[in-house]
């Protein structure tokens, strides 16, 4: 057996050393300062950019075109023998669309006309009577005097008779003829001035209905023109005409189909007048203001396109609001929604004539808070009309134009004859179409 060692002594064991930390690398060290360095300074710029350029704008992608959808839709009802447009084609204001059958309209016109020139003539008759009434007065008034004379005769010729009746020399039955001729030349009188009276009253009635007026302000006549200008109007709507330029659209009506007054038969949209509604979130709304400058991307173009607006006016309530089926909040559990309002944008009409849009297409929309002198609502109303038409001022002054026409040719006034007078009349496959 091996006897055991002794442990060995401290001064034979080795030294201990203590163990230094490896020196630090100065690439990493400077690395790591660089980025931190680079993410500061990010920092700092994102601050600067957000507070004195982001802070000045307000953006959203939640932004399309509108425009105004015109349907054209008969005011009479009808049987469509013509269609003139179809989808996609341009029209212009005034331009027939639609022809509907024209033949019932005719008649109403024709029956109009003819009761308007039997009112004329009534009223000529009544003028005429004036003259003729007048010579029945004077007429009377004679056989006023005639019977006064025919008085003082038989007075005479009683009192004669009377003064030779104490003598025996007249009868008593010729002074009873005398008697009673004195009795009827005052019968005769009494009915003279009757007459008189009679004729005087037919003369004033009648002139009651035609004193102060012109055959064309006769009542009746007045009564039979409104007639004309009806009937004239009902002929002239069978032709259904585009009340703007702009292009056709939806168009639903099809040959042959009786359509009712009020059916939409298609749309007319003018494309020089469409807007963009922009749906900021609420929280974007506190620096809207009307009158800012708006800059617009359409999906259509892309960015190599910008539009450029103004702020025309803001939305009076979210679209929630004014929903087909508004939320209920108050019912049931709650979650908040931000809602958006509507914010209408005006585009410049230069550029719309250079890069045409159409209805519901996307944009992205960036308005320019920086000015905040304008107002977040409207405070004024409008002083001018925001669309009119004149496409359809021509057919009252054809009507007019036809119930002078009538006028005058059964007025005895150098009415207009033949082709003249037809000329003014709306005639087969041209109905509607004032000239």
């Amino acid at each position: 057996m091996n006897a055991p060692q002794a442990p060995a002594s401290p001064a034979s064991a080795s030294p201990v050393v203590p163990v230094q930390p490896p020196a630090g690398n100065p690439k990493r060290r400077k690395a790591l300062t660089a980025l931190a360095s680079v993410v500061v300074v990010a920092g700092l710029g994102w601050a600067a950019y957000e507070y004195l350029v982001a802070s000045h704008y307000e953006s959203t992608d939640n932004a399309y075109v509108q425009g105004n959808v015109i349907q054209i839709t008969p005011q009479i009802g009808g049987t469509v023998v013509a269609l003139m447009a179809d989808d996609t084609d341009f029209v212009k204001a005034g331009q027939p669309l639609v022809q509907l059958d024209p033949a019932d309209a005719r008649v109403a016109l024709d029956q109009a006309e003819a009761a308007l020139a039997q009112a004329v003539r009534q009223a000529r008759t009544q003028y005429a009577n004036n003259g003729a009434l007048s010579a029945q007065i004077a007429l009377r008034n004679a056989e006023v005097s005639k019977a006064n004379s025919d008085i003082a005769r038989a007075a005479d010729d009683l009192a004669r008779r009377q003064s030779l009746a104490g003598n025996g020399a007249v009868s008593k039955e010729e002074l009873n003829h005398a008697q009673t001729q004195l009795a009827n030349a005052r019968s005769a009188l009494a009915a003279a001035q009757a007459g008189v009276v009679a004729a005087r009253e037919q003369l004033a009635s009648n002139q009651a209905l035609t004193d102060g007026m012109a055959i064309e302000q006769n009542p009746g006549v007045l009564v039979a023109a409104a007639k004309v200008r009806e009937a004239y109007l009902a002929s002239s709507r069978t032709a259904l005409t585009a009340p703007v330029d702009g292009y056709v659209a939806k168009r639903t009506v099809q040959l042959g189909q009786r359509v009712a007054a009020g059916m939409p038969l298609m749309s007319v949209i003018p494309l020089n007048q469409v807007w963009v509604d922009a749906n900021f979130k609420e929280v974007q709304l506190r620096h809207i203001r009307i009158g800012q400058p708006v800059t617009l991307v359409a999906d259509l173009y892309g960015k190599k396109v910008d539009y450029h607006g103004t702020v025309a006016g803001l939305g009076v309530g979210t679209g929630a609001a004014f929903s087909l089926l508004p939320a209920q909040n108050a019912t049931g559990n709650w979650i908040k929604v931000v809602q958006r309002v509507p914010v209408r944008i005006a585009l410049d009409a230069k550029q719309l004539v250079e890069h045409p849009l159409r209805v519901g297409l996307s944009m992205d929309a960036e308005v320019d808070v920086s000015n905040q002198d304008g107002k977040a609502l409207a405070d004024a109303p409008r002083d001018a009309a925001q669309a009119h038409t004149q496409a359809f001022a021509a057919r009252d002054d054809a009507a007019n134009e036809d119930v002078r026409r009538v006028i005058a040719a059964n007025s005895g006034k150098g009415a207009k004859t033949g082709s003249a007078a037809q000329a003014s009349r709306p005639v087969d496959g041209d109905t509607a179409l004032p000239h």
